[in-house]
């Protein structure tokens, strides 16, 4: 982020504040999510770009070198090989923003995450 304390309250507004370099990659974050997740809705959360859906789905923010995503532990477990060129930690990947971002993998991670949501919004619906 560019260091201001102002909290945002929507994805437009928190692109809004990036350089224009980084609102195009944010914007074509947004488009992938968007598009693997037409059913999750946009929030702000933990001050980050979030995309609910049963719960958070994703969530990405820019860094002053890294575009981060927040896939939750159990995405970054699934696509580890596919990651391995990147830092990774539980539940997060960071893609160096002086190279290209992985849409395509940002995108299959975003499948597997809806899938991952509903098949646990349907468990937690069989339990009732």
């Amino acid at each position: 982020m560019d260091g201001s304390n102002d909290k945002v309250e929507t994805i437009d507004a928190y692109i809004s504040l990036q350089s224009e370099d980084i609102q195009g990659i944010l914007q074509e974050m947004r488009r992938v999510i968007r598009e693997e997740a037409p059913e999750a809705t946009e929030k702000i959360s933990y001050q980050m770009p979030t995309f609910y859906l049963n719960g958070n789905l994703v969530h990405f923010a820019a860094q002053k070198h890294h575009l981060g995503f927040y896939p939750t532990p159990r995405a970054i477990e699934a696509f580890k090989e596919e990651l391995s060129s990147y830092k990774t930690s539980k539940g997060a990947v960071q893609f160096p923003l002086d190279k290209p971002i992985p849409y395509d993998l940002v995108r299959r991670m975003v499948r597997y995450r809806v899938e991952e949501s509903a098949r646990a919004a349907e468990q937690k619906k069989s339990k009732k």
